[in-house]
Parts: C-alpha cells; sequence; structure tokens
C-alpha cells in the first residue's frame, strides 16, 4: 500500500487525519480567491473574518509597499514611529469616546491577554488587589492560556485544562431569557468582587453565532458600573462594520473601560491588534517605580509595515462610501436570509449587520457534528469558501461582495441542504 505523503506543514483547527489535500491558492482580488487549478472561489467568511473591504485592496497594497521601503522593523521599547502615532490617534478618533490609550500587539488572543493583564495590573496597582474574571457561557476569545480561560470550556480546550485559572461563568442571554443573564451579572459582580467581565458584544463567534440585542449588552455594562467592574469589550470578530455599525458597542451606546480589536484593523491585509484602555487604567501603571510597568510585548509590536496597512485601513473608514458599503451589504444579507425562515430544514436564522447564520437540522448538532465536514466539502465544490461551525452555517462576506455573489452562496447552501440532510 502507498502511504499518502505528508505535508511538512501542521495546518490550525485541522485533523489531517481526515483532511485531503490542501486548496492551494495563488492570488486574492476582492471578494475572490484563485487556485493553482484554475477555479475561483467567492470567500464568503473573509477568510476567516479578517477581510473587509477585499482581498489585495489597492490603496492597502500600496501603503504596505511604500512602507516597507523605509522602515520594515523597529524595537517598540524606547522607539517611536509615524504609522503606530497615526494608526493610535485615528483608533481614538473612530473608537468609543473616553478610551485614552492604546497598546500594540499581534493578535486577536494577545489583544484579550493584554486586557487582562491590563484589568488584573490596575486593580494590583490602586493596592486592591482583584484577580476574578466573569465571562459569558459559550465564549471564545483566542488560543493563548488567557484567552483559552475566559473562552467556554469544551472541545477547544478540554485537553489544556491544568493550565488554565478558573472564572465565573453567566448563562448566554438567550431569547426571553435575557433578565437571568443580567441577574447573574448582576450576582457575581456584587458577591464575588471581580476584576473584569469580558463579553463579545451582540455576536458570539466560534460559540456558534449566537447573537443577542443591544440592549442587554447596554445592561451588563451598567450593572459592572455599578460594581466597579472593569468590562472588557472583546470586539477582535465584531469590530469593523461587521454588526452593521463599526464597533458593535455603537449600537448600545456604551465605552467599555478595556476594548480589543485586531482582525479587521488591517483590512485583512497583516496581522496586528490593539487593546484601548481608559486613562485611570494607564495612570494605575504609571510611576517612577519600574515595579508597576506595564509588563507585556512582542518582538513585532506595533510593526511598520502593519501599522501601514492599518493607517491606510483606517483612511478607508473615515470615507462615507466604505459605512455606505456595509449598509448595503446588510441590506443584501437580509434579504438573501429571509427565505431560510420559512425552510423547515434550518433552525435559528439569524442576523446581525452584515453577518448572517443558520443552523441545519441534524441528530448530532454541535462543533463536532459529523455534518459539518461533509458541508464544508460540498461548499469546496461549489467554490465557496464557507467554515461551518458543526452543522451552523454562517455568512460573513467582505463588503465588496455582490448581490450575485451572494445568490451563488445562498444557492449553495440550499443545495448543500438538499444533498446531505
Amino acid at each position: 500500500m502507498t502511504l499518502k505523503k505528508r505535508s511538512a506543514i501542521w495546518h490550525p483547527f485541522t485533523q489531517h487525519a481526515l483532511q485531503g489535500e490542501m486548496t492551494k491558492i495563488l492570488r486574492g482580488d476582492g471578494a475572490y480567491l484563485y487556485t493553482a487549478d484554475g477555479r475561483r472561489i467567492i470567500d464568503a467568511i473573509s477568510s476567516w473574518w479578517v477581510v473587509t473591504h477585499g482581498h489585495c485592496q489597492p490603496h492597502i497594497v500600496s501603503a504596505i509597499q511604500e512602507q516597507a521601503g523605509k522602515l520594515n522593523q523597529i524595537i517598540f521599547a524606547g522607539y517611536t514611529h509615524d504609522p503606530a502615532e497615526e494608526v493610535a490617534a485615528l483608533l481614538l478618533k473612530l473608537g468609543p469616546p473616553g478610551l485614552d490609550h492604546v497598546f500594540f500587539s499581534d493578535s486577536g488572543s494577545t489583544s484579550v491577554e493584554v486586557a487582562l493583564k491590563m484589568a488584573i495590573g490596575y486593580w494590583n496597582n490602586i493596592g486592591e488587589p482583584r484577580t476574578r474574571v466573569v465571562v459569558m457561557q459559550h465564549s471564545y476569545h483566542g488560543d493563548t492560556i488567557g484567552a483559552m480561560s475566559v473562552g467556554a470550556r469544551g472541545v477547544f480546550n478540554e485537553a489544556y485544562g491544568p493550565l488554565l485559572f478558573d472564572v465565573t461563568a453567566i448563562p448566554f442571554p438567550a431569547e426571553s431569557r435575557e433578565q437571568a443573564t443580567l441577574d447573574a451579572l448582576a450576582s457575581a459582580c456584587r458577591n464575588e468582587s471581580p476584576a473584569a467581565f469580558i463579553v463579545e458584544p451582540l455576536i458570539l463567534g466560534a460559540g456558534g453565532m449566537l447573537m443577542y440585542p443591544a440592549w442587554v449588552l447596554r445592561q451588563m455594562k451598567r450593572i459592572c458600573e455599578a460594581s466597579r467592574v472593569l468590562f472588557i469589550a472583546d470586539e477582535v470578530m465584531t469590530g469593523w462594520g461587521r454588526t452593521g455599525t463599526l464597533f458593535a458597542c455603537e449600537q448600545a451606546n456604551i465605552t467599555p473601560d478595556i476594548a480589543c480589536y485586531s482582525k479587521g484593523l488591517t483590512g485583512g491585509a497583516l496581522p496586528l491588534a490593539v487593546t484601548l484602555c481608559r486613562a485611570d487604567i494607564f495612570d494605575a501603571h504609571y510611576s517612577k517605580d519600574r515595579t508597576r510597568t506595564f509588563f507585556h510585548s512582542s518582538s513585532y509590536t506595533a510593526n511598520p509595515v502593519a501599522c501601514a496597512a492599518a493607517k491606510a485601513n483606517l483612511d478607508l473608514w473615515q470615507d462615507q462610501e466604505s459605512r455606505r458599503r456595509v449598509a448595503a451589504v446588510a441590506t443584501m444579507q437580509a434579504h438573501a436570509i429571509e427565505p431560510f425562515r420559512a425552510d423547515p430544514r434550518f433552525a435559528n436564522v439569524r442576523r446581525t449587520g452584515t453577518i448572517t447564520a443558520l443552523d441545519l437540522k441534524t441528530s448530532d448538532p454541535g462543533y463536532l457534528a459529523n455534518i459539518g465536514p461533509k458541508l464544508q466539502a460540498f461548499f469546496e465544490r461549489r467554490n465557496l469558501l464557507l467554515r461551518p461551525l458543526g452543522n451552523t452555517i454562517y455568512v460573513m462576506p467582505p463588503y465588496c461582495v455582490t448581490a450575485v455573489d451572494l445568490d451563488q452562496i445562498y444557492a449553495g447552501v440550499r443545495d448543500a441542504a438538499d444533498a446531505l440532510a
């Protein structure tokens, strides 16, 4: 028997014993990816939620090329550069009012690690040590140790349980059960004196694209304020127009104490993340006592080329055309998903902003549902980049997607149900 030759590459979230040959992508353009075997694939999930304006957006590409020829890397301890300064200023201008400082990192997970360390460091430095963190059921905040600790315990992190710290979890605010969530948060804040509450605003991503209304987010912020608990908004996925506004917190008219942004920060061109915070959190670390330094860094903190990409992306967001495009995609998504509400093969058909999701009915639901890999393979054959979360199919396209593209995507979803349900 001839054994299949293994690649040297270990791919993320991939069971290689079950995965077929990887699809090689040669180039991207707008909402499309082009394969080595001559196919054009519609990127219906923005390549893991990062691509906003489209692949190889000319303004962003040009900024990367220009910066790469001037300064491509510099230690960010004791030094600074224009792209980082410009990005920080624009983030504070475009973000929720009342956030005053920007800390750069490299990914969504690390932006969450930074947020947790900021929160715990704040309480320690003001002489009121608190270490407990409150989280939401089904949440996901990344794959580093702290981020896993504040995420839902399950298949993602079961093997690493001994490494994780304990947290207090409140239930997801399912429809008609929102008050139970608010009561649980109030109880945890009142009785456990936690350092912080961390939440994905409006949509829980990897936990199943679970959606809840803005009024619940607003009430959760008020509860935290009443108990002096720091409110951390993980907008790594929900930011950059995904929920219909630039940031999800806008819809609840709240400003988090700490906010995490990544993914679409560079338009999907390069890895970069930021954690924004209030002035008093920075001030708690500001001291002539060197032991109160915020001890966090990475070698590529605020990489100049990545920052140049982010600056170009933020330029685009200051153009009202980008906001109009988000509104247009949200409207197209609303129309496209509507017929599925009457389709008995699907349940919990839902939409927030430019994101839609629906659950294909199956006897084994959940992230490891057997139907998941079959759905993904079916979509691959239809030249659609869709990566279901088990039996949950979601569509989160770049904002350059067309109505024709969406018709093709949802036709694929219907045909998958016909073929596999």
